[in-house]
């Protein structure tokens, strides 16, 4: 499908088994740490107290790991065993409508998923991870709370009522007054998520001293048992925790994940004396921003006419080895207006080499850097539609749930907020299948490290996507029909809500193709310390795709409705046409399939040039225009 080659062969502990990227895809926006020398990061200042030869105090390693892990575990249980069935909690107990209660939760995940961009920031750039992860954590214990005193004290939801009077919509909504409230516990959780989203995993890899063999080891294994406690939390909370609040209670539903947010806390402060602590050293994004600034201020500048480099015209500093960026990238004449930042002009460069004004001059290693991070946008821009799909997850596919039969045995009843465990397994599955038996086999047709490319992988999961939109009409079609032709007092549809299952497996298809795969390349495609916007980006990924999501609700909503007939999303799904929605999105999401392959058949792979000899030594491909 796209003719470009992804020829990466140095990096191949992101290789096709890196399912734990996907737990971890909003959680690794701070790994980097701005540069001291402009032209080079510096590695983590670990080993001062984690190294062996310092005889003061061990700390870090694996006895401070089992308190991370302690307080990531537990706080993953609090957080998601929230929010795991919260549409079904605000559409049955606060009796909100669905698009409302759709709207709330696309916006909140939204905002949530902008936060750890601030959180990032602020731990990089002033108080370091440690603090950060601190205040985060009461936040989120705050937010616990109030959440949960929703569902505790009568002022604060509305009245009981029947599920007659519900669908009928006869039911008290909640009040202003009582959404405010819930808005502030969700604003505290946002406050939460922004802390500890992007400083956990950076904050374990602190523990260990990256320059031995030891502590290399000690990472890999790091997230190895971050994904592993992350997928056992991801079982609990979407089958334990959801059957509880769906049929024992709300109040212990919520009160266990607020206990749990205790527990958290307490491992978190359990292991202070162990910790290693990185001091901030500021952002990443002030070496983007002297780019785009010393760009501008020389922008009425002319350029050489020659597509070589000019000795001596641009700044460029060899960069030191044995610092974390290994690789020196290439000049290219690709965005060649950001070629200005690098020009020198009299009086910039101090006798030592050094630049007079880091706003006025950079180097082309930064410019070079920036660029690398331009040529992602189109790509990035283009996943962001094909995660719309994924947002229907917790939101109509729980609503067509609802609407059937979730019986297993005469008392038993799925939760409708656990049926994503499907997806879970199906990635589950597929991974090791994937890597161990189509992996080889591809790799020997194609004579490529990953058997297919990182953009080949991302547009196979956009065509799942499509295909999981386009069953999910048709079995809402069926649903439909099935309730309105066998009309029963609640609407149940007599199907089993196992139906639902084709549309929720080609969704794990999806994650495994498309999100995977998207992370691999935001990791491989971007500098080592510029990793962390890439993965920031797939974090906004999620949010702008939350924003459109409930933006294509809220016009289908208004647009749909006519004086004879319903919108498609009424809360009575089988007055609506659910299933209409559902191909809008597929239509959506095959336009968007086709801007995708047309950037990626342009894209321009990024190089590097060896540092002995800076000689080109391309790894990735050419980044020539």
């Amino acid at each position: 499908m796209l003719d470009t080659e992804d020829k990466e062969t140095k990096q191949s502990d992101l290789g096709p088994a890196s399912f734990r990227w996907l737990s971890v895809r909003s959680c690794l926006s701070s790994f980097s740490t701005s540069e001291k020398d402009p032209t080079h990061e510096e590695l983590p200042k670990t080993a001062s107290e984690s190294s062996p030869t310092n005889p003061k105090k061990k700390r870090g390693g694996w006895k401070a790991i089992t308190f991370i892990l302690g307080n990531e575990t537990f706080e993953r249980l609090s957080v998601f065993g929230l929010l795991a069935n919260f549409m079904v909690y605000l559409t049955r107990e606060l009796h909100l409508d669905q698009v409302y209660a759709s709207n709330i939760v696309n916006l909140w995940f939204g905002v949530t998923n902008f936060a750890p961009l601030v959180g990032a920031f602020i731990s990089d750039a002033y108080v370091g991870r440690f603090r950060t992860i601190a205040f985060a954590s009461f936040a989120t214990l705050s937010g616990m709370i109030v959440v949960t005193l929703t569902s505790w004290l009568p002022q604060l939801h509305p009245p009981p009522c029947t599920a007659q009077q519900l669908r009928a919509g006869q039911c008290v909504r909640a009040s202003n007054s009582q959404m405010g409230v819930l808005f502030l516990g969700l604003s505290f959780l946002t406050i939460g998520s922004a802390g500890v989203r992007p400083c956990s995993i950076p904050f374990g890899v602190d523990q260990f001293d990256p320059t031995t063999d030891e502590g290399k080891k000690g990472i890999n294994s790091y997230f190895n048992w971050y994904y592993t406690t992350f997928t056992m939390v991801l079982l609990v909370t979407q089958t334990v925790v959801v059957y509880v609040q769906d049929s024992v209670s709300w109040k212990i539903g919520f009160g266990i994940p607020t206990i749990c947010m205790f527990c958290s806390i307490i491992s978190f402060f359990g292991g202070t004396r162990f910790y290693v602590h990185v001091k901030p050293e500021g952002s990443i994004f002030s070496g983007i921003s002297q780019v785009l600034v010393a760009a501008y201020r020389k922008r009425k500048l002319n350029l050489p006419i020659s597509d070589e480099k000019p000795d001596g015209v641009f700044y460029d500093p060899p960069l030191t080895p044995g610092t974390a960026v290994m690789a020196k990238m290439p000049f290219t004449e690709q965005f060649r207006a950001l070629n200005k930042a690098a020009l020198i002009m009299e009086g910039e460069v101090n006798p030592d080499g050094s630049r007079v004004n880091q706003w006025r001059l950079a180097s082309i290693q930064q410019v070079e850097e920036v660029k690398c991070l331009a040529r992602i946008i189109p790509i990035w821009a283009a996943g962001i539609l094909s995660l719309i799909s994924m947002a229907q997850q917790g939101t109509f596919t729980v609503s067509q749930a609802l609407k059937m039969n979730r019986h297993l045995g005469p008392k038993f009843q799925i939760p409708p907020g656990s049926l994503v465990v499907i997806s879970l397994i199906t990635i589950a599955l597929w991974l090791p299948l994937y890597d161990r038996l189509l992996v080889p086999r591809l790799r020997k047709m194609t004579e490529h490290e990953g058997g297919i490319t990182l953009l080949v992988r991302i547009g196979i999961g956009m065509v799942f996507s499509i295909l999981s939109m386009v069953v999910a009409g048709f079995v809402e079609k069926v649903r439909r029909d099935s309730a309105n032709s066998n009309p029963t007092p609640l609407g149940i549809a007599p199907m089993s809500v196992m139906w639902l299952a084709p549309q929720l497996i080609l969704m794990g298809f999806c994650e495994a193709f498309n999100i995977i795969g998207q992370i691999e390349f935001f990791n491989r495609q971007l500098p080592d310390h510029m990793r962390s916007i890439g993965n920031s980006l797939f974090s906004c990924s999620f949010a702008l795709a939350n924003y459109l999501s409930t933006t294509i609700v809220n016009v289908v909503h208004h647009a749909t409705r006519t004086n004879s007939s319903p919108d498609w999303l009424t809360n009575d799904i089988n007055a609506g046409r659910i299933d209409y929605f559902y191909y809008l999105i597929a239509g959506l999401a095959t336009l968007n399939l086709i801007f995708f392959v047309y950037v990626a058949r342009r894209y321009k792979y990024k190089g590097s040039v060896d540092l002995q000899d800076e000689t080109p030594e391309v790894d990735l491909g050419s980044c020539k225009a």
